[in-house]
């Protein structure tokens, strides 16, 4: 079963003003150069092409997949795959700038579990109360806090 992320109105502003500052990091040094060389110039929009692409597919790709054994976190280049059986605890979360995350709203779920290297993941799902039965069925050893 596929989940997509919800979007929010914070995240689509957070990742304008991402892109603008990239934006403005890689054009204002031609700004400033009196005359900038036709190579720099395409150095720097090509750079700025490749980032922002990037933070445009890394914000806007997000789903989560839920396959017999295990849920399948994937945003961008970021994928994790979480057997359900290191699944311990599912709680309630609105912060979205610390820790693992993979998502695109303010609030969402964290899930905790045993192999992980921050051991949580915070994730935004579109019809979150679909996602967390779909999930009490699939981790039975798990706490629910939500």
């Amino acid at each position: 079963m596929v989940f997509r992320s919800r979007v929010d109105r914070f995240f689509v502003i957070f990742i304008v003003i991402v892109v603008t500052l990239l934006g403005a990091v890689s054009f204002l040094p031609v700004m400033i150069e009196d005359d900038p060389s036709l190579s720099t110039v395409a150095g720097m929009t090509f750079t700025f092409v490749l980032l922002a692409t990037f933070v445009v597919w890394w914000g806007f790709s997000v789903k989560y997949v839920l396959h017999e054994d295990y849920l399948f976190v994937r945003g961008g280049p970021f994928r994790s795959r979480i057997p359900y059986q290191d699944i311990t605890l599912v709680s309630s979360s609105s912060d979205i700038f610390t820790g693992y995350r993979v998502l695109s709203a303010r609030d969402g779920i964290e899930i905790f579990y045993k192999q992980g290297l921050w051991g949580s993941v915070k994730i935004s799902p579109k019809n979150q109360q679909a996602f967390i039965n779909e999930l009490k069925q699939r981790c039975l050893n798990a706490t629910f806090r939500i």
